[in-house]
Formats: C-alpha cells, structure tokens, sequence
C-alpha cells in the first residue's frame, strides 16, 4: 500500500472534512433516470443516488443521505468528479478507487480529490464507508446498461 506523506494527510483531512461540512451535489434531482441507494448496516451509513444517464453520459448526479464525515464525504467527491464523465470514464474511475480502498494501490491524478481517501485504506472498518457509494454507482450504472 501506498503510504502518504504527512503533510498530505492533513490536506487530505482537509478536503475530506471540506466536502463534509460542504457538501457539493446534495439532494435529489428532479428527474433521475436511475435512483438507487445503500445502506452500511454495521454503521447505519445511508446514501441515495441520482443518476441522469444519456448517450452513455453521467449528464448529471446528486447524492443524499447520512452518515459519517467518510461515507458523506466520499459520495460529494464521487458526484463532483463523475458529473459529465462517460460510462466507461466513470467505471474506470470507480475500479481506481476500489483498488486504492481495497488492495493499497496508489492513487493516480485521473481520481482527483478522491485521492484524500487513500488514508482509509489503513482503517479497514472505515472502508465500507467509504465504498457505499461507490457500491450504490455500480448498481446505478448496471441499471442503466440493462435499461439501454
């Protein structure tokens, strides 16, 4: 596993704790063409997705829920990292951050912000917090393919 430096895990706690207390994409979308959600039951943690998918386009997503700062945080970032992106970009983007969370792998510019949940990859009770979202957008995206 990558370790981060310890200058970046205060930037990353930073961003982490910035997404939280601000949150982009919050709320529901008027008319989603995929709304889907989780929960974690071990903490209660709990997310809903907006998906407005077209021409293989995350035209728009939001996201609500509650949760921890790690759950909250990571489902703003997901929202402001894929809203326009392709299918395919987005499901590419979505295997970086599992296997950064999951396997340690390092993180790459093409994840962004994301890159600030690297530090919970050594807290693996932390983990499924931080992969609920990204657990609900894999179940939104197979929706869409399947409705295509």
């Amino acid at each position: 596993m990558a370790v981060a430096e310890p200058q970046f895990d205060d930037l990353y706690r930073e961003i982490i704790l910035d997404h939280y207390r601000r949150p982009r994409n919050r709320g529901e979308l008027a008319t989603p063409s995929q709304r889907v959600e989780g929960v974690n039951p071990v903490c209660g943690d709990e997310i809903h997705l907006d998906l407005e998918i077209g021409d293989d386009t995350i035209r728009d997503v939001s996201y609500w829920g509650h949760g921890c700062s790690i759950s909250q945080s990571s489902a703003s970032m997901l929202t402001e990292r894929l809203k326009g992106c392709s299918i395919e970009e987005a499901e590419r983007v979505m295997g970086k951050v599992r296997a950064m969370l999951i396997d340690g792998a390092a993180p790459d510019d093409e994840i962004g912000d994301l890159q600030a949940l690297e530090g919970v990859a050594r807290l693996p009770v932390r983990v499924k917090c931080a992969l609920l979202c990204w657990n609900v957008l894999k179940e939104g995206l197979q929706q869409a393919t399947t409705a295509a």
